[in-house]
């Protein structure tokens, strides 16, 4: 049991979990807000987004194809608004915050991994690296 208890208490185990319920709760917001929202405008524009009942009959077997499309629809405009709500405005703020930050790193000219300015010699290839590399 103690290493059960170790694998539980973990970090990682722990992190992911918590992770794991923000995103449910997210994309709970994320869904109610292009219900509430995007959907109406799109309504506003093309009609009702709701394909719920198109269907098509082959050899007597129906396929309710319209469920399909309803939700490629509700995907799509959910991920038009986490992309423009999120993903875009974190990037612009991330982008600011290393504005200002002094280079670390640089590619070995060998293998093109990252490695330390200061190092004399490549980490993965074991290649020598010059100053100016």
């Amino acid at each position: 049991m103690g290493g059960f208890k170790k694998f539980v208490i973990r970090g990682n185990l722990v992190d992911l979990a918590v992770a794991f319920v923000v995103g449910a709760a997210f994309a709970s917001l994320v869904k109610e807000f292009a219900n509430s929202f995007i959907t109406p405008l799109i309504a506003l524009f093309g009609g009702k987004p709701d394909y719920t009942a198109l269907t098509f009959k082959l050899a007597g077997t129906t396929f309710p194809y319209g469920n399909f499309v309803t939700s490629a629809l509700s995907f799509t405009i959910t991920a038009v608004v986490v992309y423009f709500l999120v993903v875009l405005p974190m990037s612009k703020l991330l982008e600011r915050l290393d504005r200002g930050k002094e280079k670390s790193e640089h590619e070995c000219p060998e293998c093109l991994s990252e490695i330390p300015i200061k190092a004399r010699r490549c980490r993965f290839c074991t290649a020598l690296v010059t100053a100016d590399a």
